[in-house]
């Protein structure tokens, strides 16, 4: 299991110049950026759940633009759309660093409420990494193959099945995250998270702060947070996201 980690470390040490999470010390299963390790323990969660409603999603699709410094490092394509009673989420992300190209993909089905129901991803840069996680009654069973004799496997429970899923290289998942958030309620609401990549449970903490200015437009401003990372998401009238900020490390993801 430590080699395997150890593996896992090098694997995604490339991949750190692109990650949103820079300011937040890896943990040693992952370097992409989020560790779960520094954000509050899973056992202060508490979701601010809206009243029943036919479907928290609207169908949207576009890209983002990934820049660092100013300077566009690469994009990132997604889609949701509504398939029956559940709601799939598709992105796929490629981006060029100093150590070569990046891709990444997921793809995330959800309830109409936002429940997550299964996760898989990919991630390649000098090798291949894939994983899944299936969710049940708030219990979310990780799994991810790094090539290895056999994959590793987790299983997390959370005292709510609204659980948001933030890939540690794809960024419309904050657009989904601005889903769950309760407009109606506002003020700071904390959601149980799950960073497939890490597999290690946590929370982060999700505020309104109204209209901001960000590059040339208004917008509505929700600060993502943790003790030691601050995320500034800003997203249109409609709660779509249009743009993302990560002051610490100047990273920059607008909607084209």
């Amino acid at each position: 299991m430590n080699r395997d980690r150890t593996n896992v470390k090098l694997f995604f040490a490339s991949v750190m110049a692109i990650s949103l999470a820079a300011g937040i010390h890896a943990s040693p299963a992952s370097r992409t950026g989020f560790s779960l390790s520094h954000l509050v323990p899973l056992s202060s969660t508490s979701v601010a759940i809206p009243a029943a409603a036919a479907s928290i999603f609207s169908p949207d699709k576009g890209k983002l633009r990934i820049a660092i410094d100013g300077q566009t490092v690469g994009s990132e394509d997604f889609e949701i759309s509504q398939s029956g009673d559940a709601w799939i989420e598709r992105s796929s992300m490629s981006a060029h660093v100093a150590g070569g190209e990046i891709k990444a993909k997921g793809e995330l089905k959800l309830s109409a409420d936002g429940a997550p129901i299964r996760y898989d991803w990919s991630a390649e840069a000098q090798k291949k990494a894939t994983g899944a996680v299936d969710f049940s009654n708030g219990t979310a069973k990780c799994s991810a193959d790094l090539g290895g004799a056999s994959p590793l496997r987790k299983d997390f429970t959370f005292t709510s099945p609204r659980v948001a899923v933030l890939d540690n290289n794809l960024y419309y998942h904050f657009g989904v995250l601005a889903r769950l958030y309760d407009w109606k309620t506002g003020g700071k609401q904390t959601f149980p998270v799950v960073i497939p990549q890490d597999m290690v449970p946590g929370s982060i903490s999700v505020e309104s702060l109204g209209q901001q200015q960000a590059g040339n437009s208004k917008y509505e401003a929700v600060r993502v947070s943790s003790p030691d990372l601050e995320i500034m998401v800003y997203l249109d009238a409609s709660h779509r996201m249009m743009r993302l900020e990560v002051p610490s490390s100047n990273v920059t993801i607008e909607r084209e």
